[in-house]
């Protein structure tokens, strides 16, 4: 019986139910794996100091536990987990929404009684991109807020005395790496997002959306790059066009189209995190010789927040070329092992998101009844 129940939960788990146990393996992962989530994340929006401290994900993760306690590893958790799920499920939800727009145009164009082929992948990709970049634009508040947690405030994270060029100044003028006028927790999810509406304005919340609709292009390209190397492995091995890899290989082949994809958009995956983190201000006025800005104030009343282009310029003029890919092995640690989790979860998340939608219908229908 358990040998049938595969086959049939397959048939039965609807679009939005793929979504839910993607979504489900997708916080699964990222939980199992969050410590080197934030140690990766760390690392990149951390610029070296002139003690070139020991960027490497296990030095991080000694450094932070060191100062921090095991908490530390696991700093914006809760916002992580948010971040993720909703995330996932936007995508799909976009996904299938200009999906099937898509291809209602392309039906109202066929002659009467004519059939509409398969997209082909081109179109998949791009309605794919399309549906990311929709899903940032409503997730990504939530992405900034975990990723100041996870970094935390400027000077606290290296292990080294802070230097008076990363403190902020309070409205008094004195320096200061707290935030005395917040009740509570300063780095709790709703302080970080009321320190980042005084201090960069609402749409502080979606510091880092440029870059983030960039990136978009990342699984297209761990897409291209995958079917690719998959042909000519198949080729290679004499198997037939169309054949099928082992579940071994195709993770072997899929950490490798993904590191490609990695190594190709980097520097704006870090541009990015930088863009996101609080030390982004400080660094600036340093830059430009301009005063540092204060807690909770605005931060912007003669300049603008710094972007991308600005960040991959001033990290190329003081580390050259290498700076840009800092903290790349983390990152593609991270996600290689990941995705090996959520490779291996994928059909106990299917089976479980199949006994949620379920049992959610189970109790619609008897709510009708009793109705």
């Amino acid at each position: 019986m358990a040998a049938q129940s595969k086959p049939v939960a397959q048939q039965q788990l609807t679009p939005f139910g793929a979504a839910l146990a993607g979504a489900l393996g997708a916080c699964f992962s990222t939980a199992v794996v969050y410590p080197l989530d934030v140690a990766k994340t760390r690392i990149q929006a951390l610029p070296r100091g002139k003690n070139r401290d020991n960027l490497s994900m296990f030095a991080t993760l000694i450094r932070i536990y060191r100062k921090e306690g095991l908490s530390g590893w696991y700093r914006g958790f809760i916002a992580t987990m948010i971040n993720t799920f909703s995330q996932q499920y936007a995508y799909f939800f976009f996904y299938s929404f200009v999906r099937n727009a898509y291809i209602k145009r392309l039906t109202q164009k066929l002659p009467p009684g004519g059939k509409l082929g398969p997209l082909s992948t081109a179109a998949e990709l791009l309605l794919g991109a399309l549906a990311g970049g929709l899903a940032q634009i409503f997730t990504i508040p939530v992405s900034v807020i975990a990723t100041r947690q996870q970094v935390g405030r400027p000077g606290s994270l290296s292990g080294t005395p802070t230097p008076a060029s990363s403190k902020f100044t309070d409205s008094s003028g004195s320096s200061s790496e707290s935030t005395p006028n917040t009740k509570g927790d300063p780095d709790s999810f709703f302080n970080i997002a009321q320190e980042i509406v005084e201090e960069e304005g609402v749409t502080g919340l979606w510091l880092g959306l440029k870059p983030g609709l960039v990136l978009t292009v990342n699984p297209a390209i761990t897409y291209g790059v995958f079917e690719r190397v998959k042909s000519v492995m198949l080729l290679a091995r004499g198997a037939a066009e169309g054949g099928k890899m082992s579940p071994g290989m195709s993770f072997l082949v899929g950490a490798l189209s993904k590191t490609l994809a990695t190594v190709v958009t980097y520097p704006y995956i870090m541009a990015k995190v930088r863009i996101q983190a609080r030390s982004a201000d400080a660094e600036d006025a340093v830059e430009h010789e301009l005063p540092q800005p204060h807690a909770h104030a605005y931060h912007h009343d003669h300049s603008k927040h710094v972007g991308a282009l600005d960040i991959l310029a001033r990290v190329w003029k003081k580390e050259g070329f290498v700076g840009w890919y800092q903290g790349m092995q983390a990152q593609i640690t991270k996600a290689v092992i990941s995705q090996a989790l959520l490779f291996m979860s994928k059909e106990q998340f299917e089976q479980w998101a199949l006994g949620l939608m379920m049992m959610y219908a189970k109790m619609m229908s008897a709510r009708s009844l009793t109705a």
